[in-house]
C-alpha cells in the first residue's frame, strides 16, 4: 500500500478485491469503500468482511446509487 501511494503521488489509489480491501482496512490505510450489491446470492467465494478481526470499523455513507441491476454504496471510513 505504501508503494502504491508513493507511486500515485497526489492521486487516489484504488484497490479491488476482498483480500486487498480487508488488508487495507486492517492496516488503517483505506479512506473509502464502495460496494456494488447485485440481486443474486452466490454460494462460494471470499467473504468481503470475514477477516477484519473483532474491533468494529465505523463507516459513514457518502453516496448511494440504486439501479435495477445493482445498488452502489460508497462509505467513508471513520477514524
Amino acid at each position: 500500500m505504501a508503494q502504491a501511494k508513493q507511486a500515485a503521488g497526489e492521486r487516489n489509489v484504488l484497490v479491488h478485491g476482498a483480500y486487498t480491501a480487508q488488508t487495507a482496512l486492517k492496516a488503517g490505510v483505506l479512506d473509502e469503500l464502495e460496494i456494488h450489491q447485485i440481486p443474486i446470492l452466490l454460494g462460494a467465494g471470499r467473504r468481503l468482511f470475514e477477516n477484519l478481526g473483532t474491533d468494529p470499523i465505523d463507516l459513514e455513507v457518502v453516496r448511494v446509487i440504486d439501479t435495477p441491476e445493482a445498488t452502489h454504496i460508497r462509505y467513508r471510513v471513520k477514524r
